[in-house]
């Protein structure tokens, strides 16, 4: 079989261990088309956990089955012994369980060299796992003690069955790139309950207009990524010719390089986004236009256009990895805010540095979230100076606007070097090569914030009783 793959393995670029996971990762398609017609919840749930086991078998071996039966059983055991603390226990065993995995594998090394394990999909799997526990620990809480949204919408006053939890984790393969998913959605799926549930005003959707727009899109995200990639390679960083070029030169490949890689997510993620819409699972309800029209956004988890062009930093987040994202809000930076407090520099450094030591314990990973965690808040002083002027001044608010879009353009593709070399050395000589200026200039930003701080809007005062 090997043998038999290595031509077709060579003929795109990449080795058979990647080929083997791009295989299954596209049946991911076709099997949650089948789950469509699986036709009870039971059968759902068990044709959901095993299609996802036997496509972690074929790309991965047998050994990555048993690194996920591990957190899953952790937290599963966890859940029925310790309610009360389930979350916080499970939290901390499914991250030290990665972090050790992490360690072991080294898995970015392999990644940069044309390998692959099944670290990636582990660490989808812990998200889940987590939001789970999190989920059925809140179910103890009561609704009237100032529950988040998020808690009222997702927490959990059963414990799912051993089979439910793992039709969850392994659904039809959606933990080899995501997106992450919350149980309470997931047996809403199942059972054909809530959005789901068909009516005569608004019967089940049609997923295939959606699923090939996804599929079409992860073509062009390939084809792109294909093309520019031998152009903007990540090892002209480490080459003495890099250092010769001039300050502008080496901006304009830190931006080239970032732009060139983000085109490999974008077409994973547009493969996972097609699997989740052509199985139901990413509906999301229904738009209040007249008529309505379906919504997909479970299954999002980019936002092309939304990346490439975002005009502040503080919208990033919102449109890249969203289901991530939206994850370390729900269970990271929400709940580090104490109640009746704002949210600060700590809660964003914080979830930042959750979100690196998820991805793995590389220097350039760490440089990278903490840079994001600069680049996001000096993106927010921006962005008070031009809600400051916006009434006052048009075009000195459409200026800082354009600012703030060069700001994060600049920030950004500068930053994303040290997520993609991994390297302390590397990540530190690319910063240096262009005088650390995104470090510096959000710094910059911060300070001046301090000092320029906006006039708070007057409060109009109430008009006495004549």
């Amino acid at each position: 079989m090997e043998l038999q793959m290595e031509p077709m393995a060579a003929s795109i670029g990449v080795s058979v261990a990647v080929l083997r996971f791009l295989l299954c990762f596209a049946a991911t398609i076709p099997v949650s088309f089948l789950a469509r017609f699986v036709p009870s919840a039971l059968g759902r749930h068990l044709y959901a956990g095993l299609t996802g086991a036997v496509l972690s078998y074929l790309s991965f071996g047998f050994s990555s089955n048993l690194h996920f039966i591990i957190p899953m059983t952790i937290g599963y055991l966890l859940m029925v012994l310790f309610r009360k603390h389930c979350g916080i226990l499970t939290f901390f065993a499914g991250f030290g369980y990665l972090i050790g995995c992490h360690v072991y594998y080294m898995s970015g090394d392999a990644w940069k060299e044309g390998g692959i394990d099944a670290t990636g999909a582990l660490m989808v799997l812990t998200l889940k796992v987590i939001s789970c526990a999190i989920n059925y620990g809140d179910g103890l809480i009561k609704e009237e003690e100032n529950l988040r949204e998020a808690q009222k919408k997702y927490r959990l006053i059963k414990c799912p069955s051993i089979i439910e939890y793992f039709g969850y984790c392994l659904c039809c393969g959606t933990h080899f790139a995501g997106p992450v998913y919350e149980m309470k959605d997931y047996l809403d799926w199942t059972e054909r309950k809530g959005i789901w549930a068909p009516t005569k005003d608004k019967p089940a959707p049609s997923p295939f207009l959606p699923t090939i727009r996804a599929i079409i899109q992860a073509g062009v995200c390939m084809g792109l990524y294909l093309y520019l990639v031998p152009y903007f390679p990540l090892s002209r960083f480490s080459e003495p010719e890099f250092q010769h070029w001039s300050f502008w030169h080496k901006l304009f490949y830190q931006y080239m390089s970032g732009f060139t890689a983000r085109w490999k997510y974008y077409f994973i993620w547009s493969i996972s986004e097609a699997s989740v819409i052509i199985s139901g699972l990413g509906f999301s309800g229904w738009s209040d236009s007249s008529p309505p029209k379906p919504k997909w956004d479970r299954a999002k988890n980019v936002d092309i256009l939304g990346v490439e062009l975002a005009k502040s930093s503080v919208q990033l987040p919102l449109v890249w990895n969203i289901q991530v994202s939206t994850w370390l809000r729900y269970y990271v930076y929400e709940r580090l805010v104490k109640k009746g407090k704002k949210a600060g520099f700590f809660q964003l450094l914080a979830t930042q540095t959750i979100s690196a030591i998820w991805h793995g314990l590389y220097p350039g990973y760490i440089i990278f979230f903490v840079q994001s965690a600069l680049m996001i808040a000096g993106s927010r002083v921006l962005y008070r100076w031009q809600q400051a002027v916006s009434s006052k001044n048009s075009l000195l608010a459409n200026l800082l606007t354009f600012v703030n879009f060069l700001y994060t353009l600049l920030v950004l593709n500068y930053s994303c070097i040290g997520f993609m070399v991994l390297s302390l050395e590397e990540t530190l000589a690319s910063y240096r090569s262009v005088y650390f200026v995104g470090t510096i200039i959000p710094i910059v930003f911060l300070i001046l914030g301090n000092i320029i701080k906006p006039a708070r809007p007057v409060k109009p005062k109430a008009r006495k009783a004549e």
